[in-house]
């Protein structure tokens, strides 16, 4: 396997600009007196100035007008407002208001409400056992329901996510 680089390769450099001052040295010492070496730079120069000289070409009127049609028969998203549905928002809302409420509902009337006369409250909040509370078996089947509730929601608002990019072609 040869590692050393082709003249054209090591010519190239040199013209880029690429190369070490030492291979410069070089490579000028070697292009005048070397008749193979003077000949496949002269050709590389002219390549070089050929290149510099050419415009870049660009597409026709035509191609960036198909490819514009193109790109308009997608459809653009709409912004968030137009495809959030606010009665979603509302019913999600309103069934966390209806989980707090039910909570404190159950907690007060766990609360043994009888005043000992050492406080101005009406109850002594030394009654409250927050045990009692939550290893209620009532609490573990209302929060079970909730948490069903809230999966069949979120089952039922990513099936219609998805039928809705299914009749867009978007999957």
């Amino acid at each position: 396997m040869n590692t050393q680089p082709s003249i054209e390769e090591r010519l190239w450099d040199y013209i880029d600009g690429r190369s070490s001052q030492d291979e410069i040295i070089t490579i000028e010492r070697l292009i005048e007196n070397d008749e193979e070496w003077k000949a496949t730079y002269r050709k590389l120069t002219g390549m070089n100035e050929a290149l510099h000289l050419t415009e870049l070409e660009q597409p026709s009127l035509r191609f960036t007008k198909n490819i514009m049609e193109k790109i308009a028969a997608f459809s653009i998203s709409p912004k968030a407002i137009t495809y959030i549905n606010k009665k979603i928002i509302w019913s999600i809302g309103a069934f966390f208001i209806l989980v707090i409420t039910s909570l404190l509902i159950y907690a007060f009337t766990r609360v043994e409400w009888s005043a000992n006369g050492k406080t101005s409250l009406p109850f002594n909040p030394g009654n409250i056992h927050v045990e009692n509370l939550f290893n209620s078996t009532y609490l573990y089947i209302f929060m079970m329901v909730n948490v069903v509730l809230g999966l069949m929601l979120l089952d039922k608002y990513l099936q219609r996510k998805k039928v809705k990019h299914e009749s867009q072609g978007q999957i």
